[in-house]
C-alpha cells in the first residue's frame, strides 16, 4: 500500500503543539496513513486518538505508527459519529483522499487506474457504490449531483451521455464518457475533465458534506478551553463549510483569517498538496 505524504505537516505540528498542555492529547479524526500523527508524536504530543472510517487506511496507519505502541488509541469510526470520553488539547481533520485510496484501482476513487466504480470509504457501512448511483439515478439527479458537489459546468451534457451509455461499470469507462461529453476546449484545461465528476460522486457516495457539518457542530465540545482545531480541506465546498462554521460559532477564536496553503516547494515535492487549505481555530478560554 502506498504511503500518504502528509500535507502541510509542519504547519499542523506548529499549531497543535504550541498551546503546551501538560498532557497533550490530540484526536486525529482522519488518520489516513498516519503521517500527521507520527509527526505530532515525534514533536511531543503525549497521545493520539486515531479515527478513520476506512478500514484499509486504519490498517496502514497502524503499521506506520506501530513503534509508538500504546500512545496511539485506535477507533474505526466516521468522525461525525465519534464521541470522545473527555475533552482533549487538539483535533486534526485532513479531509483529503489518501494516496493509498487513490492508488488502489479496486477502490474506484481515481480515473487514472481502471477499476470498479466503488468509491466507498467504508464498504462495511455504505450500501450504495458510485456504480449504483451512476447506473440507477435519473438523469436530472445526476445533473444535480455533478453541479452541486462537483461544480461541473457541463453537468447536463455529462449526465445525458452517461444515461445514454449505461451500464457504466468501470472508472476508465466513466472517464472516457465524460471526455466525450465535454466540448474540445474543456479537454485542454489544467485538470482532467473527469476530476469534478469523480469528486461529486465520492462526496455523494460517502455523504461527506453532511458528515463534515455534523463534525463541525460537535467538535467544540471535544476540546479543552484553549484547545485547537486544525482542518485541511481540498475543494471549495469543504473550505466554505469550515470557514463559516469557525466564523459563526462564538466559541471559536480563529487563528488563520486567511487559510494557509502549501509552499511552491511542497507542491513540487507532493503535487497532490496544491489545492490544500489549512484553517485553525482555538476554543475560547472564556465563554462569550
Amino acid at each position: 500500500m502506498s504511503y500518504h505524504v502528509p500535507v502541510l505537516c509542519r504547519e499542523v505540528v506548529h499549531y497543535l503543539t504550541e498551546p503546551g498542555f501538560p498532557e497533550a492529547v490530540v484526536i486525529d479524526a482522519t488518520v489516513g496513513g498516519g503521517g500527521h500523527s507520527g509527526a505530532l508524536l515525534a514533536a511531543g504530543v503525549q497521545r493520539i486518538i486515531a479515527l478513520d472510517q476506512d478500514p484499509q487506511a486504519l490498517a496502514a496507519a497502524q503499521m506506520h505508527l506501530q513503534r509508538w505502541g500504546s500512545r496511539v488509541e485506535w477507533h474505526h469510526s466516521n468522525f461525525a459519529d465519534f464521541r470522545p470520553g473527555r475533552p482533549v488539547a487538539g483535533v486534526l481533520a485532513d479531509l483529503g483522499v489518501s494516496s493509498a485510496q487513490l492508488d488502489r484501482p479496486e477502490r474506484g476513487f481515481s480515473f487514472r487506474h481502471d477499476g470498479p466504480l466503488d468509491m466507498r470509504m467504508d464498504p462495511q457501512h455504505t450500501a450504495k457504490s458510485a456504480a449504483d448511483w451512476v447506473n440507477s439515478a435519473e438523469e436530472q439527479v445526476l445533473v444535480e449531483i455533478f453541479s452541486r458537489y462537483g461544480e461541473e459546468p457541463f453537468s447536463r451534457r455529462i449526465a445525458h451521455q452517461i444515461v445514454a451509455k449505461r451500464p457504466v461499470l468501470g472508472t476508465k469507462q466513466l472517464a472516457d464518457l465524460i471526455w466525450q461529453a465535454v466540448p474540445p476546449p474543456a479537454r485542454r484545461g489544467r485538470i482532467h475533465p473527469a476530476t469534478r465528476v469523480f469528486q461529486a460522486l465520492r462526496i455523494v457516495v460517502n455523504q461527506e458534506l453532511a458528515a463534515l457539518e455534523r463534525f463541525l457542530q460537535q467538535v467544540p465540545d471535544w476540546l479543552l478551553p484553549g484547545g485547537r482545531l486544525a482542518v485541511i480541506s481540498f475543494h471549495s465546498l469543504e473550505d466554505r463549510l469550515v470557514k463559516w462554521a469557525l466564523r459563526r460559532d462564538p466559541r471559536w477564536r480563529v487563528l488563520t483569517p486567511k487559510p494557509i496553503q502549501p509552499s511552491p516547494a511542497e507542491c513540487q515535492i507532493n503535487p497532490r498538496a496544491r489545492s490544500a487549505k489549512l484553517r485553525v481555530a482555538e476554543r475560547r478560554r472564556e465563554e462569550p
